[in-house]
């Protein structure tokens, strides 16, 4: 995909930001360029929301010549009051399974990813 990605209109069930992390979350030295073209965002959203990320502590990246290498805090618990507790790892091992058509998550994920309580009531 070559420029700025066509138009959507109306809602999305997943906001830019999951997006951008599944993407890194499924390679952690990702192009953001490719997380642009896979995003379907321009890669000045993608610097934007990486920024962002960084900032709240859920991602870090180690720089090696021209290249990134990120880090998902992957316990960090989601913002939203209504998933309170909720680890980022959690979200993103749904992500990244349904996306790639793996059985498992990442080792990055599996390891860093507490257990939610089930209630049964």
């Amino acid at each position: 995909m070559d420029g700025v990605p066509e138009p959507h209109t109306g809602w999305t069930f997943l906001t830019n930001h999951a997006r951008v992390l599944a993407a890194i979350a499924d390679n952690p030295n990702v192009r953001i360029r490719n997380i642009a073209a896979h995003c379907r965002l321009t890669e000045r959203a993608v610097q934007k929301i990486i920024s962002d990320l960084e900032q709240d502590g859920y991602l870090s990246h180690t720089r090696e010549g021209r290249t990134n290498t990120y880090r998902i805090e992957a316990g960090k618990v989601l913002r939203h009051p209504a998933e309170a507790g909720l680890p980022v790892a959690e979200l993103l091992s749904l992500l990244i399974q349904a996306e790639a058509g793996h059985t498992s998550a990442p080792e990055q994920l599996r390891t860093a990813r507490p257990r939610m309580p089930v209630d049964g009531g």
